[in-house]
């Protein structure tokens, strides 16, 4: 498969400078590019790879569009733009439509025909799965459950009965979607387990990274609306509500009944306690603990800089008394003010 730069313009938009022919079968870095792939600049401090590329073409901004004499398409986001190319040039493999014989499908369950139902799937009763979509290996989905259209689930995803999924969902291999939140209450010594009957709803167009969980609700639902992206090993409990087009980066736990907002960035590692509300656009550092609600929009982080080892045990002592050294610190602070005061009476 492979397009020209005139025939990639005329399906993503942009600018072409140079010849239009050019004819391009994959993307790669500037470094690593052939003639026969287009490569993409989004920071100057490339620009002497721009310089030395065999790329046979490169997708550049505005500002850099002189910065080669090289066929080009000049585009006001060149890193979307790359996304876009990638994705013309790496479709999806094609799946054949149909249920494969060694899967399970329970009574009432309702498959499209243009649908994809892969070996050893089990596919519950009264589940609807929409148009197109693909279920893989191994893959179980609970009664119930409702999958929208081009949903695409990799091997070995796990849907509990009753949730609800919109249309484009991404899911990796060893997602678990509608497990139970961990729900438990004290009685006499020991643990009793509190039911957790709400459901999980996912909006469209959301991706889930491998191994990611994504817990039912107690009573209310879990909601990830549309446009979320969630990448590998992310833990969202019970009860929980990520606002649209949130990105959420590796490893990050997100506590029950806390709700974040639309647009946030999460990085790696990340934790946030529970019932927490993280307002519209905020930007949260990797490895930053979250122990407050975030009302206004913003870049924050809670992390605590690295240091030699011996350095960071003295400042850790240092921290335990912080509180003690605070009360001594405002009580010279009101000292020296009295003494202020009495100079300038006897002034």
């Amino acid at each position: 498969m492979s397009y020209t730069l005139a025939e990639i313009a005329a399906r993503i938009g942009g600018r072409v400078l140079g010849d239009a022919g050019v004819r391009i079968s994959q993307i790669n870095t500037l470094e690593r590019a052939d003639s026969s792939q287009i490569s993409f600049l989004t920071n100057s401090k490339y620009h002497a790879q721009l310089a030395s590329t065999n790329a046979g073409a490169v997708i550049l901004g505005e500002a850099d569009a002189d910065a080669t004499g090289l066929p080009r398409i000049i585009s006001a986001n060149p890193y979307a733009y790359f996304a876009k190319v990638s994705a013309l040039l790496n479709p999806f493999p094609q799946t054949l439509p149909g249920v494969h014989s060694s899967a399970v499908v329970g009574e009432g369950a309702q498959i499209d025909p243009a649908a994809s139902i892969a070996a050893m799937a089990v596919v519950g009763r009264g589940v609807i799965i929409g148009a197109h979509s693909v279920i893989g290996e191994g893959c179980v989905i609970g009664d119930n459950v409702v999958i929208g259209r081009n949903a695409r689930l990799y091997p070995r995803v796990v849907i509990y009965h009753g949730c609800v999924i919109g249309d484009n969902l991404i899911a990796h291999s060893g997602v678990v979607i509608g497990a139970d939140g961990f729900g438990i209450a004290m009685d006499e010594g020991h643990w009793i387990k509190i039911p957790q009957i709400g459901r999980v709803v996912i909006g469209s167009d959301v991706e889930i990274g491998a191994n990611t969980t994504i817990d039912r609700g107690a009573l209310d639902d879990t909601v990830i609306e549309d446009g979320v992206k969630l990448d590998n090993q992310i833990q969202i409990a019970h009860n929980v509500r990520i606002g649209a087009h949130t990105a959420i980066a590796g490893c990050v736990g997100i506590a029950g009944s806390t709700t974040i907002g639309k647009y946030c960035q999460i990085g790696g590692s990340a934790g946030i306690l529970g019932h927490l509300k993280i307002a519209d656009n905020v930007v949260i550092a990797a490895f930053s603990l979250i122990g407050k609600s975030i009302r206004e929009a913003g870049s924050y982080a809670a992390i605590f800089p690295f240091s030699k080892t011996d350095d960071w045990r003295k400042n850790a002592v240092h921290l335990r008394h912080l509180d003690d050294m605070a009360q001594r610190i405002k009580r010279l602070e009101q000292q020296l003010s009295k003494q202020e005061s009495l100079k300038g009476s006897t002034a």
